[in-house]
């Protein structure tokens, strides 16, 4: 552990002078090459609201108080990690919008710290620019992260020099072109990932140079060609995962890639994927989650499929998958407790009693042909996720709800299914439901309502359109945390209720195609996150509200076929909507629709 060194006040304010040499009570201050190589970097950074750099002054970076930096016992820089601090509710959207970032480039100075083991600089957002091409001559790195900023141009190749690299992550840049070949010279690698930028063409064919490959990312990227043979216990004996999902690889999956006994994770998700899935997928022996949803795979699902004993994540939806299901699937597969068989070509006609039976997390079915009743499932309380939509279920709700302690999202849109509202219980616990096009009943508002107290605790999201709902828009207590209310084609009617503004987090609002009356509540303007806003198709009378000025986030509005007279409000977005977002009322005016007269 190094002692921090004390400096005079004068010393401490001083953003220059002062080379290496001793402390005075024997611990080095920093060398005077690393210093100015950090204080160029600081120089780099037009922006920083995280307040990480204002702690950077004083003659001595190793004496702890420079955040991030950290030296060996000769004061040379080892460790320069600079990550963007997290919330405190640590809530990934919040932190998102927390405001906290550092704006500008990467400095090349950062190329002359000759000791550094660890360059960690990530999440900064504005932090853009290319790699600067001195970052070849770090000989010592062992770990390399540019991670979530806004980094362009190139990967560059003489990364591939930097030999005793163990870790590199580029993830969620905005990096072109090709993977450079030269990065297979780095075969101590045991961690790359590149997702989340913008790479083109194939997998270079020296990556069968990393034998001791534990994790290959490459997911969110535009590559292409075909999954190489090499990605296979031969070569890459070591992965335990594969991402190469959100990308445009071709071809069948090479019989190569299922002879990784210690893979865990293999995610081949959404790519254009042709072929069937290979019977030697039964050598993935420890494989815990598998993903080939959205390509374009064919045939049946193979037997030896239900020989992952290990596996509890399942996803094979949006494919051209045909029946019959394997029959060794009653029994298969015990560490089950995922499975996602959507939109395939299969005809189940009922779900599956292996299915209903076991305890599941999460059942996905939508577009498997299914019909009658909505299934009952032995142990209802393990469920977080249900999607059944897409089919042809009759009959009521409540049976499938019924002791469901635990869900928290539901779809069952595109049914005929015919229940009156106001007789659903939800489950407390519940985040999403998706009712839309069906044949429901009832109405919203009261006391046993959809939106009623009990059950809107934790809904973000709700769709209900399509329905034959009555009734009128309730009222909103604070505190509701919808992102999401969809309530149109239906028979609702009555007013906007004034308390529409308590539903602060709302970003989407379609109250389209009903029978509301009443005017445009000026209070509908303090909803600072609304996207989406559509009230088109009702009998809304009185001026649109300059208060929805106040809305900076709007993209989508329509205001088409109510009673609206008056002035539209003269502002951004509004004024640039189409004019079509506002046809067929009374006698709106003003940009873009004709200007009013004197007596509007």
């Amino acid at each position: 552990m190094l002692s921090i060194v004390l400096v005079s006040s004068s010393e401490a304010q001083t953003e220059t002078g002062g080379g290496g040499g001793g402390g005075g009570g024997g611990s080095p201050v920093c060398a005077e090459a690393d210093r100015a190589s950090l204080v160029s970097f600081k120089g780099r950074i037009i922006k920083d609201t995280t307040g990480i750099l204002s702690s950077w002054i004083g003659r001595d970076c190793c004496g702890g108080g420079w955040e991030g930096v950290e030296c060996n016992p000769a004061g040379r820089v080892t460790v320069l990690q600079l990550q963007r601090p997290a919330t405190a509710t640590g809530d990934a959207a919040a932190d998102r919008d927390s405001g906290l970032y550092m704006k500008g480039t990467l400095s090349p100075s950062l190329g002359n710290l000759n000791f550094l083991e660890v360059m960690v600089i990530s999440g900064f957002k504005q932090i853009t620019g290319p790699i600067p091409e001195s970052f070849s001559n770090l000989a010592h790195l062992t770990q390399l992260a540019l991670e979530d900023n806004s980094l362009v141009g190139n990967i560059p190749p003489g990364l591939g020099q930097l030999s005793s690299l163990q870790s590199l992550s580029l993830s969620g840049n905005r990096f072109r072109g090709q993977i450079p070949p030269t990065l297979g010279h780095l075969t101590n690698l045991v961690q790359i990932n590149l997702k989340r930028n913008f790479l083109t063409g194939p997998i270079p064919p020296t990556f069968q140079n990393f034998h001791a490959l534990q994790y290959l990312d490459l997911s969110f990227n535009m590559l292409s060609g075909l999954i190489p043979d090499f990605i296979g216990g031969r070569y890459l004996p070591n992965l335990t995962l594969i991402d190469l999902s959100n990308n445009q690889f071709s071809g069948q999956m090479p019989i190569s890639l299922f002879s990784l006994p210690k893979l865990l994770d293999l995610s081949l998700n959404q790519n254009q994927l042709t072929g069937i899935i290979p019977v030697q997928v039964e050598g993935l022996k420890s494989l815990t989650s598998l993903s080939l949803s959205s390509n374009r795979l064919t045939g049946h699902i193979p037997i030896s499929i239900s020989r992952l004993h290990n596996l509890w994540y399942l996803n094979l939806s949006a494919n051209g998958l045909s029946d019959p299901l394997p029959s060794t699937l009653a029994t298969g597969i015990p560490s089950l407790l995922s499975i996602d068989l959507s939109y395939n070509k299969l005809s189940l006609g009922k779900v599956p009693d292996w299915i209903r039976s076991r305890q599941l997390r999460d059942v996905h079915l939508a577009g498997c042909q299914l019909s009658g009743t909505l299934p009952s499932f032995a142990k209802p309380d393990s469920f977080n996720s249900i999607d059944l939509s897409h089919n042809h279920f009759t009959g009521g709700i409540s049976n499938l709800l019924a002791n469901m302690s635990s869900l928290q999202n539901l779809n069952l849109s595109n049914n005929q299914l015919k229940a009156d509202l106001s007789e659903i219980k939800l489950p407390d616990t519940l985040s999403s439901l998706d009712v839309h096009a069906n044949q429901l009943t009832g109405s919203l508002s009261g006391s046993t309502g959809i939106l009623n107290d009990r059950a809107s605790r934790f809904l973000e999201v709700v769709d209900v359109s399509n329905n034959q709902i009555s009734g009128g828009i309730p009222e909103f207590r604070e505190g509701l945390r919808l992102k999401m209310l969809e309530v149109g084609s239906n028979k609702i009617a009555g007013p906007i209720p004034n308390s529409v503004s308590n539903l602060a987090q709302l970003e989407r609002f379609d109250i389209s195609r009903n029978q509301i009356t009443g005017t445009i509540p000026t209070s509908l303007g303090l909803l600072m996150k609304l996207q989406w806003l559509d009230v088109s198709i009702n009998g809304l009378t009185g001026k649109i509200p300059n208060s929805l000025l106040g809305i900076e986030r709007l993209k989508h509005a329509s205001f088409r076929a109510n009673r609206l007279c008056g002035e539209i409000p003269q502002g951004r977005p509004f004024n640039i909507f189409p004019a079509a977002a506002y046809l067929h009322n009374l006698c709106l005016c003003g940009k873009p629709m004709p200007p009013c007269r004197q007596s509007q």
